[in-house]
């Protein structure tokens, strides 16, 4: 019982957490007289991504690849199918040419980047598949190429300075929250995923399922709670910027990052996921020219969220995510 406690007190510090983290390291960038608009395109690029990236370094370092793996592809297929699905109901999203043509075609090329290095069986008749350290180098950079690109549009970025806490604090008390959010991350991140491991042996499950599932829908609630906020004030870049920015993020950093601290082996089953992020952000682009023109209308949103229903229904009725 305890484990199911600490389970879910783990995403309450991770959304702690990173709301901390983002706080004080604007404070403190604001004191170094960093723009507020850098801040804020930061805060949206990093803060709301960083439960992601504590928990699947965490999950790397303890060779829980199953869970990292599907944190990375069950948050990036949520963010697209659910997230956006949500915010789409609640206003529908108009974005930009940059958006359609940059955004959002760079986040597609993730998910096929991803696809390519995580076949190496299909490939080169490999006996396995893995994201080596050398994958996760060519991962980050093409993270720093997204990156130069996003400083380089910051000032078209409608709304970004809202996601910026405006409030004034001294050295010493931005100091502490970015300690202490650092902290909770990892604590989160360390009861999250001892508690994923649990769950997945007490109810004869993959670690995969969990990660794809419960893990996943849990880190992604910043995201959900960003781009719900920006819907609502009709910020629509925000709303769909924070997605596709955390999707690219997820791929080419996190997982990155992970490969780099251990290796990450994929089994050919991963091609389902990998194939539901591709589809997802496909259909994204697609629906950017049905309906009203470079908008998310709500009747897309809504089928994206049926996609998604049927996605997890999928996932916990097929027998290659049980163990046997």
């Amino acid at each position: 019982m305890l484990t199911y406690l600490l389970f879910i007190a783990g995403f309450v510090l991770l959304i702690k957490g990173a709301s901390f983290l983002v706080d004080g390291a604007s404070a403190m960038a604001r004191r170094l007289n960093v723009s507020d608009l850098v801040i804020g395109l930061t805060v949206v690029a990093f803060g709301t991504s960083t439960p992601e990236l504590f928990v699947n370094v965490i999950a790397s370092a303890k060779g829980n690849t199953g869970i990292a793996i599907g944190n990375v592809l069950g948050s990036n297929i949520a963010n697209i199918l659910l997230i956006l699905g949500v915010s789409s109901v609640i206003h529908p999203l108009e974005v930009t040419k940059g958006t359609v043509w940059k955004e959002i075609p760079f986040s597609l090329l993730a998910a096929l980047v991803l696809g390519v290095m995580a076949n190496d069986q299909l490939i080169d008749q490999k006996n396995f598949s893995a994201l080596s350290r050398i994958d996760g180098l060519i991962l980050l950079s093409f993270f720093s190429i997204f990156m130069y690109y996003s400083y380089s549009i910051a000032g078209e970025i409608e709304g970004v300075k809202q996601h910026v806490q405006m409030e004034e604090k001294s050295t010493v008390k931005s100091l502490f929250f970015v300690g202490a959010g650092l902290a909770a991350l990892a604590l989160g991140g360390k009861w999250i995923v001892d508690g994923a491991v649990v769950i997945a042996k007490n109810f004869g499950m993959s670690e995969s399922l969990i990660g794809l599932t419960i893990v996943a829908v849990g880190t992604s609630l910043p995201e959900l709670a960003t781009s719900a906020t920006a819907a609502y004030r009709r910020n629509a870049e925000i709303a769909v910027g924070n997605v596709i920015g955390s999707n690219i993020f997820n791929i080419f950093f996190v997982l990155g990052i992970s490969s780099i601290i251990k290796p990450l082996p994929f089994n050919l089953k991963d091609n389902l996921d990998i194939g539901a992020v591709i589809l997802a952000s496909l259909l994204l682009f697609l629906f950017m020219f049905t309906g009203k023109k470079r908008s998310l209308d709500r009747w897309e949103g809504a089928i994206f969220l049926v996609l998604y229903a049927v996605y997890i229904i999928f996932l916990f009725v097929t027998g290659s995510r049980i163990v046997v």
